[in-house]
């Protein structure tokens, strides 16, 4: 009977591990995420933004590429709740070391989780899990 019992809890345990390694690709909408109040409430504006191959005005200095990888606490969140979350941080960021360095935008930005390249205008690309999601993003900073 011990046997059976240390078997189980054993099992549970296997299967309670495979359900917290959760590690999903959702692509949420960028626009309703940076239009959002906690975007509207937490973004710079005097740093503008350009997703993928949005066009923008022809660069007069550029700093160069950076890459920002973030995380966030998604338990009792929904994914699309935890990954705008995420994405908000990521993009401060990137806007915090484009004020740093002095400049006024950020271009091409592209999701980046994993170091795998992910680019539209119109979503990114978050992982999310049981308990957190992350998102990665690069981008060019420069001054237009």
């Amino acid at each position: 009977m011990k046997v059976v019992v240390t078997l189980i809890l054993a099992l549970s345990m296997f299967g309670m591990q495979s359900a917290f390694a959760r590690d999903d690709l959702v692509h949420v909408n960028i626009k309703q995420v940076l239009n959002s109040a906690d975007g509207v409430k937490v973004l710079n504006p005097d740093v503008k933004l350009f997703f993928g191959e949005q066009t923008h005005a022809t660069p007069a200095k550029t700093f160069g590429e950076v890459v920002t990888n973030k995380k966030t606490n998604a338990f009792a969140k929904s994914d699309e709740e935890a990954c705008a979350w995420v994405f908000l941080s990521a993009i401060k960021a990137l806007q915090q070391r484009a004020v740093k360095e002095g400049h006024n935008a950020v271009v091409g930005i592209t999701s980046y989780y994993k170091k795998r390249s992910y680019s539209s205008e119109e979503k990114f690309e978050c992982g999310a899990g049981t308990v957190i999601a992350g998102v990665a993003l690069k981008g060019m900073i420069v001054s237009l």
